[in-house]
């Protein structure tokens, strides 16, 4: 459906937006601005959003807040929010009445006529969807005619602006397995950097997590998926898949050692140069080492981007943005010099797998900083990575006890070998680590889970981090 169409089709529609959030605000006004009678549901008080309900009540929303925000839901449109699951059962009574279940993302790919590239996974999302969004940026920044949007969970949404597309532009889009789950439409073109246990509070399991990973390429108009050859799981994903794939490995060394099928492409590294295979022809794009982010997770980021724009764009752009790219806040990221002392701002690392990826391209042993709110993952990978990494660690929020559990099965941790320190308050946790640590040392915030068990998102634990530090 286009967007004049969609526009009469939604004129007087009685719409429940549930979940008034940073994808949710803007989708509210997007419908009432189109004519939608738009019924704004919270499980916030009207005192805990403050002037966000005067806003829209002013607008012209009507707002069901508070403990019975789900009552009555006999609205004709549903938009969920990305964190509440489509089964539960306010969600399933509505639609048995025939209402339609839906969200922000989804209609977002629905009305949209630009070209739609789609990166999601357990880790790696965010830097891939940041790198791909440059390298379309710098290949297209002298036409007119081709646009390029960045947006999606990476933190700005693309409805808004969705008018303002043609078929002539690229979205790039980072989506979290929250977005995909049930979604019935995909991008042109998916990536899936790698999938590990994650949010495993939220899915029922790893079945439907993978699944809903799967989402990103399953339906229509998904015309070619990119997936990652080493990973167990997203390797395991291309099996049977109609649509081309194009696989990447930083380990294979030939388009040979992958099992392609007509119309595949590899994305591999031989002799320290990347290279594409496709077509039947293999393109050389770069030298690896010529890229400013460090570890073999950023040169997995940096060939997920390249998989998804080889269509698009030129090797000369992919090495103008690999040679400059300094990487996104949060992670990684040297914030502060003192006393001798390092400080890495690593706060995005939401997942075991990704702090142990952190770890182990750290310039050195560091003090780092472990713990938030449980995401239901196995920590044994993050033991595992601390003992062979880590100088020492200090464990802090509501997985303390849950990774000190894992390192206590360590040899290294029974022997001493490794320093480990219980804090559960964050401020102090950071406190700790800077005293702890010596001129020459490093002190690395990667917790390795997610923050909401003190901290609304991972941005504000990193800002939180940065102002303790600026103490020592």
């Amino acid at each position: 459906m286009n967007l004049l169409d969609w526009m009469q089709y939604i004129r007087g529609k009685r719409c429940a937006v549930v979940g008034i959030g940073v994808s949710n605000r803007p989708l509210i006004d997007f419908l009432l601005m189109r004519g939608a009678v738009v019924c704004a549901r919270d499980k916030k008080t009207r005192e805990q959003l403050g002037e966000t309900a005067d806003e829209l009540e002013k607008q012209g929303a009507i707002l069901r807040l508070g403990e019975g925000y789900l009552e009555e839901l006999d609205e004709e449109i549903i938009f969920r929010s990305p964190g509440m699951r489509p089964d539960i059962p306010e969600f399933v009574a509505a639609t048995e009445r025939g209402a339609v279940l839906t969200s922000e993302m989804e209609l977002f790919f629905e009305l949209t006529p630009a070209t739609v590239i789609g990166i999601t996974g357990s880790d790696g999302k965010t830097t891939s969807t940041t790198l791909t969004g440059l390298i379309l940026s710098q290949e297209y920044k002298n036409e007119e005619k081709t646009r390029i949007y960045v947006g999606g969970n990476i933190g700005t949404p693309l409805l808004p602006v969705v008018a303002e597309m043609t078929e002539h532009d690229l979205a790039v889009v980072e989506l979290s397995s929250f977005q995909l789950q049930g979604i019935k439409h995909s991008p042109h073109v998916t990536a899936i950097t790698n999938v590990t246990p994650n949010h495993l509070n939220w899915h029922t399991g790893m079945e439907e997590y993978t699944e809903a990973k799967a989402n990103g390429f399953r339906h229509a108009p998904c015309r070619r998926a990119v997936l990652n050859a080493e990973n167990r799981i997203t390797a395991g994903l291309g099996k049977d898949v109609e649509i081309p794939i194009t696989y990447f490995s930083s380990r294979k060394t030939s388009y040979t050692e992958f099992s392609l099928k007509e119309g595949d492409s590899a994305v591999y590294v031989r002799e320290g140069k990347i290279y594409l295979w496709h077509d039947g022809v293999e393109h050389e794009i770069m030298q690896a080492d010529q890229m400013l982010l460090r570890g073999r997770h950023n040169l997995e980021n940096l060939m997920t981007a390249i998989s998804l724009t080889f269509e698009y764009a030129s090797a000369e752009s992919v090495r103008e943005v690999a040679t400059t790219f300094t990487g996104v806040k949060h992670r990684m990221e040297p914030v502060r010099v003192s006393n001798g002392v390092t400080y890495y701002d690593s706060s995005i690392d939401s997942t075991p797998v990704r702090t142990a990826a952190v770890l182990s391209a750290m310039p050195a042993k560091p003090i780092v900083i472990c713990g938030g709110s449980d995401k239901k993952t196995p920590f044994e990978p993050l033991a595992d990575a601390i003992c062979e990494y880590a100088k020492a660690v200090v464990l802090t929020g509501a997985t303390a006890s849950k990774i000190l559990t894992a390192l206590l099965q360590k040899t290294e941790v029974q022997e001493g070998k490794i320093p480990v320190y219980l804090q559960p308050d964050f401020t102090e946790a950071v406190k700790l680590a800077c005293t702890v640590a010596g001129e020459g040392d490093i002190v690395l915030l990667s917790p390795a889970c997610a923050s909401f068990d003190v901290f609304n998102n991972y941005k504000e634990r990193g800002m939180a981090f940065r102002s303790i530090i600026e103490q020592y």
